[in-house]
């Protein structure tokens, strides 16, 4: 049986008839009263989230687009992989492709793209959902940037499937127009993200720091 306060007070003293709840300010963690809950804990914990997610997204991206594409060129008599050219690539150098690589060659790089070329838009979409989501206020603004981080999603997929069509034997110049178009696609998507990302840190940093002008009596 529980307790009366008075009770409390007389064996623990005049604090242990004060509930739990109210010996401060902050709200308290029914499941472990000594965890306090803030605002700006969980801005915390999400900064550490983010954090975590934008360096294995930049390892993804470098062990995806600068080491394990760069070394398939060793496949390819020297030639860079679609993936790669930012600028695109016309029908004729995805038809050089097709003769550079074997079946083996082909096999790789389709299987580069099942791994890493998938983790890396996973990855990097999940991160930038969690940036937008945590530094966003404005709803209108908050569902444009995750609208983009879906579409670079799925453009970086399909063309991961585009450019392996284009490459293969007897792809004809629409498979590689398609595949070129993606790519390119891809990375204008990338290059905004990183625009709105900084932006938006920047705008939740700017409104951190302006003072709440005090309301008139």
């Amino acid at each position: 049986m529980s307790k009366t306060p008075a009770q409390r007070a007389r064996k623990h003293g005049d604090r242990a008839a004060v509930a739990p709840t109210t010996r401060s300010g902050q709200p308290v963690n029914p499941t472990n009263p000594t965890t306090t809950r803030s605002p700006e804990r969980a801005q915390g914990n999400a900064r550490l989230i983010i954090i975590a997610g934008l360096g294995a997204s930049l390892f993804m991206f470098w062990y995806y687009h600068l080491l394990t594409l760069q070394q398939m060129t060793q496949l390819s008599g020297g030639l860079p992989m679609p993936d790669s050219l930012i600028g695109g690539f016309s029908p004729d150098y995805a038809h050089q492709l097709q003769t550079a690589l074997d079946d083996a060659a082909r096999g790789q790089l389709s299987y580069v793209h099942k791994t890493a070329g998938t983790i890396f838009p996973l990855l990097a979409g999940f991160t930038f959902l969690l940036v937008f989501g945590t530094w966003l206020k404005s709803k209108a603004l908050r569902w444009g940037a995750f609208a983009l981080v879906a579409v670079f999603t799925v453009v970086r997929l399909w063309g991961n499937v585009a450019v392996d069509s284009a490459v293969s034997p007897g792809a004809d110049a629409g498979s590689a127009v398609l595949a070129s178009a993606l790519v390119v696609a891809g990375w204008v998507l990338l290059f905004l993200i990183l625009v709105g990302a900084g932006a938006a840190a920047l705008l939740a940093r700017r409104e951190r720091t302006t003072p709440v002008p005090a309301s008139a009596d």
